[in-house]
């Protein structure tokens, strides 16, 4: 399999996890379940929906969005992130967001730090209280981009890309736990092999940035890597749910994608299955669904995800992403 349907397996999976959490983004698990069910397939968001009222079944959100501003940088840049320019590509996107009226705008920490740089202050400072999974939910074209097995360039090329808004022990770590997966997947690693680099790029990157207190990411992925499926799929989704948690919080909601990915590497679930569980988990499913997407897709490519349902999301949005990936790649 070549590196180019590993990369568009990534970013497209990404974008199909995203558009699966679309309509249950902010729902509880109850919630999910009495509206839709068990999530087999994209769904409408319906009028109740609190953040994408009625957008279309295969519709993106900020996760994609995002993903793309951050490809489009690194382009832009021949492999750097400009923090500044990061942080006007960010209130640039929310600004256009608001004028169409969308209620998907800037999360709690990139609001903060976008809020603190347009009050002045340095862009060292303005990320120093980013901890929840902004970072990791657009990381993706980093993965893509930087080769994992230059690890010091990998690690600063993270930092880059964190720094504005995540400039966290917590945001970088978990920034880079899923760029290294990412990466390796893209290099040809299979996703048992990968998987463990997460962890282990964590570990090194939580050095950068300023010291919060939380659970470390990289402990907390090593204990999600023992985990297992014991029989009933839905309970241990709900045990997801209730002890490591969908919220925000990096050590929550990227924690839940690797305790996933994980099944997909056991084979107790296909990655097309693990994806519709992560849409249905409850909280913040868009950006569950779409980090495992793209740590699944880079290590078992485009093939892994269903095509008419890949054909759905380009044309709903109409997104095209095989230039950005080929950029990307070529930065490689």
């Amino acid at each position: 399999m070549s590196p180019l349907q590993r990369a568009l397996g990534a970013f497209y999976g990404l974008a199909l996890g995203d558009a699966l959490g679309m309509p249950t983004q902010s729902l509880s698990h109850e919630q999910i379940h009495q509206r839709f069910g068990v999530i087999r397939t994209l769904e409408d968001a319906g009028p109740e929906q609190p953040i994408a009222a009625n957008l279309p079944a295969g519709s993106i959100t900020d996760d994609t969005e995002q993903a793309i501003l951050v490809g489009r940088l690194l382009v832009q840049g021949q492999g750097r992130i400009d923090p500044a320019d990061l942080a006007r590509s960010l209130i640039q996107w929310e600004a256009a967001m608001q004028a169409k009226g969308s209620q998907d705008l800037l999360g709690p920490s990139t609001k903060r730090a976008i809020e603190m740089i347009l009050a002045g202050e340095s862009v060292e400072e303005a990320g120093r209280y980013g901890t929840t999974n902004g970072a990791a939910m657009r990381i993706t074209p980093v993965g893509i981009a930087a080769d994992v097995a230059s690890a010091q360039g990998f690690v600063q090329a993270v930092v880059e890309a964190c720094q504005v808004t995540h400039n966290t022990s917590l945001g970088i770590a978990s920034a880079a736990a899923v760029a290294a997966v990412v990466s390796a997947g893209i290099n040809g690693a299979s996703l048992i092999e990968a998987l463990p680099l997460g962890a282990q790029f964590a570990r090194q990157a939580q050095a950068h940035g300023h010291w919060v207190a939380g659970a470390t990411i990289a402990a907390r992925l090593e204990w999600a890597g023992t985990l297992r499926i014991e029989g009933d799929k839905q309970a241990f989704a709900r045990m997801l749910y209730e002890l490591i948690g969908t919220s925000v919080a990096s050590q929550e909601s990227v924690v839940v994608s690797f305790a996933l990915a994980r099944q997909v590497a056991l084979g107790q679930l296909e990655a097309f299955e693990a994806l519709c569980m992560a849409a249905g988990l409850g909280g913040d499913t868009d950006t569950i669904a779409a980090i495992l997407g793209a740590m699944l897709g880079a290590c078992l490519g485009l093939e892994a995800w269903p095509a008419e349902l890949i054909h759905q999301v380009q044309q709903v949005n109409e997104l095209d992403l095989l230039p950005l990936v080929e950029a990307l790649l070529a930065l490689r």
